[in-house]
Order: structure tokens, then C-alpha cells, then sequence
């Protein structure tokens, strides 16, 4: 069963910039960045029992690349 990924704006704005700041590092990066944060939405959708509570009913997963 998959369930809904839902981010609070604090999560997008925070995606953005870190899209924009691995991008200054190296071109590419930050499409690599943005390919590894979407990918991991999609397995806490399909595996959410995964990944461990940490506030509540709030699930986090950490991406090892992009700390």
C-alpha cells in the first residue's frame, strides 16, 4: 500500500537550497541531490515501516550521499 509523502514549505525551501548550493559545487550535483531526495520519497511511500519515528507519526530517512 502506498501512503502519502507529505513535506512541510520548511522542507521545500530547504530542498531548493540545497539543490542551488551542491550545484555550486559541481554541475550535476545538485541534479544528483534532487534525484536521491525524490527517490527516497518514493521508498518511504512504498516502505514506510522503514524508516523510524521520530516525532509522533513523523518518519525520517537520512540520505547518506547529501548529509
Amino acid at each position: 500500500m502506498r501512503l502519502p509523502v507529505r513535506f512541510l514549505p520548511e522542507v521545500e525551501e530547504d530542498v531548493i537550497t540545497g539543490y542551488a548550493w551542491y550545484e555550486s559545487k559541481s554541475i550535476g550535483l545538485g541534479e544528483d541531490f534532487l534525484r536521491i531526495f525524490y527517490a527516497v520519497a518514493v521508498s518511504l511511500s512504498r516502505n514506510h515501516l522503514l524508516y523510524p519515528k521520530v516525532y509522533g507519526e513523523i518518519r525520517r530517512c537520512l540520505l547518506r550521499r547529501f548529509p
